[in-house]
């Protein structure tokens, strides 16, 4: 889960950088997919990674939708060769792939090992 939880992290970053310096593109229109899928991206990655520090039973289910928005800003970054494009689908194909492991149920704690998961 901590891989996860870090290349969530990570990701959103690299969204906000990347984000960032499309808006400073000579032409920003056509950055302009790019700037959308970078800023989802990271709002979904910041809310997951949330999810996986407290422990939620939610989270797996929400690594599949983030793991979709990370191939989906990857496949937008990629097409662009600025670095800052180059290097954010780098770590969205890395957190699509942590999230698409912890959406299979790998990596997830199990009751009474470890899982946050208390009862009130």
């Amino acid at each position: 889960m901590e891989s996860c939880l870090e290349a969530c992290q990570a990701c959103a970053d690299a969204c906000d950088r990347c984000a960032a310096a499309c808006l400073r593109e000579e032409d920003r229109k056509m950055m302009a997919a790019c700037i959308a899928g970078d800023i989802d991206c990271a709002a979904l990655c910041r809310t997951v990674a949330g999810f996986l520090a407290r422990g939620s039973a939610l989270a797996s289910s929400l690594c599949a939708v983030c793991a979709d928005a990370c191939e989906a800003c990857a496949d937008e970054c990629g097409k662009h060769t600025m670095q800052h494009c180059q290097d954010c689908a780098a770590a969205c194909r890395r957190c699509a792939v942590e999230c698409r492991r912890m959406a299979s149920g790998a990596g997830v704690a199990q009751p009474g090992r470890g899982s946050h998961m208390a009862a009130h």
